[in-house]
């Protein structure tokens, strides 16, 4: 599985179900990271974020054949982290990514933002 092939379908499974502020973060330059990139987006409500966990996850699985290594965040659906090892998706309700601002804390990756279609 290439991770361009990985990210594009967490970008849809994302867009499948209007997830926002969709942000793709390049973390391979940075020295003793976990994992490659980040993707984050944000949910309007935690049944929202939890539609996204749930599209991003049909989509990797239908397309890639591929299941997260982890998931955390279920619980209460404001911050959800889905784990395929060198692509680290975080999934976000709009309070809860204000007040984290991983973005801010991951501010020397290199950034790019998905325009919606939407």
């Amino acid at each position: 599985m290439s991770t361009d092939n990985l990210i594009s379908n967490v970008i849809e499974g994302i867009e499948n179900v209007k997830g926002e502020e969709i942000n793709i973060l390049d973390l391979r330059s940075i020295e003793n990271v976990a994992c490659k990139y980040f993707i984050i987006c944000s949910g309007n409500s935690t049944t929202q974020v939890n539609a996204i966990t749930s599209s991003v996850r049909k989509f990797v699985s239908k397309e890639l054949s591929e299941k997260p290594w982890h998931i955390e965040g279920l619980e209460n659906c404001k911050w959800v982290l889905i784990d395929y090892v060198d692509v680290v998706v975080h999934v976000f309700n709009k309070e809860t990514r204000k007040f984290y601002k991983l973005e801010e804390l991951w501010e020397e990756a290199e950034s790019t933002q998905i325009e919606t279609k939407y």
